[in-house]
């Protein structure tokens, strides 16, 4: 089987219902045949509002009790997701970023990945199951939680997708693909349907919000496809890989 790293941005897991439909995808995605690693964002807006509970108690939190606080959110979607696949028969399993062995610095709340010790997620993939991890977090070599920044589950998903030798990795948003310019502000904006990694970091670059450059930076180091899609429809996304 073809391995599928797919990641859901917390505008795809914002509700109950929106996990519910998240986990249907999943479900047809397992029963099409591939196996499937899924990260997840946290729920909606939950890490700006974990952040003004912190900034509620203090105007200078401490670093680690910050990524103590933040790690919640995915852990959440993640528990969810699995109650949710389980629900509907599918095997799955969740593990949050130290129980993926995902090794990082010891940078709180700016994290840098650097070795995913990947032995759990592939055995349980051997067993059939869809392992869900939480994304933008991790564990430092001085066994903290840490995290990885804002967009730092795109970072997760990527590192996941290069180490566990990924066809691709999939990210599923709440807009059909990247476009030439923000189509929720200009009507005139066009889908782009392939494209190559630079064009999607010169978008990224400009403000544009497709991806976090780091994810990008490291797709393009290692000819690892992505695939950008929406959670809501069955459009065709936007396929970026390297061209001749």
């Amino acid at each position: 089987m073809s391995l599928i790293v797919q990641k859901y941005g917390g505008s795809s897991l914002a509700t109950l219902e929106c996990i519910q439909e998240v986990a249907r995808k999943v479900s047809q995605r397992k029963k099409e045949g591939s196996d499937l690693v899924v990260v997840v964002s946290a729920m909606g807006n939950t890490t700006n509002d974990l952040l003004k509970l912190a900034n509620g108690i203090s105007d200078r939190p401490p670093a680690r009790e910050l990524d103590m606080l933040l790690s919640a959110g995915e852990r959440i979607s993640m528990a969810l997701l699995a109650m949710a696949l389980y629900h509907i028969d599918v095997p799955s399993i969740s593990f949050t970023g130290s129980q993926s062995g995902i090794v990082t610095d010891t940078s709180h709340t700016q994290a840098k990945i650097l070795e995913i010790r990947a032995d759990r997620i592939q055995e349980h993939i051997r067993l059939g199951k869809v392992v869900i991890v939480a994304g933008f977090q991790g564990v430092s070599t001085q066994k903290e939680v840490t995290t990885l920044g804002r967009g730092g589950s795109d970072v997760t998903a990527v590192a996941l997708a290069v180490a566990l030798g990924a066809q691709r990795c999939e990210f599923y948003k709440d807009v059909d693909g990247i476009y030439t310019q923000d189509p929720k502000y200009d009507k005139n904006a066009q889908k782009i349907e392939r494209c190559d990694y630079d064009r999607v970091l010169a978008l990224a670059n400009s403000g544009a919000k497709v991806l976090h450059s780091e994810a990008i930076h490291l797709a393009q180091k290692h000819s690892m496809p992505l695939y950008i899609a929406s959670s809501f429809t069955e459009h065709p996304g936007t396929l970026v890989e390297q061209r001749n």
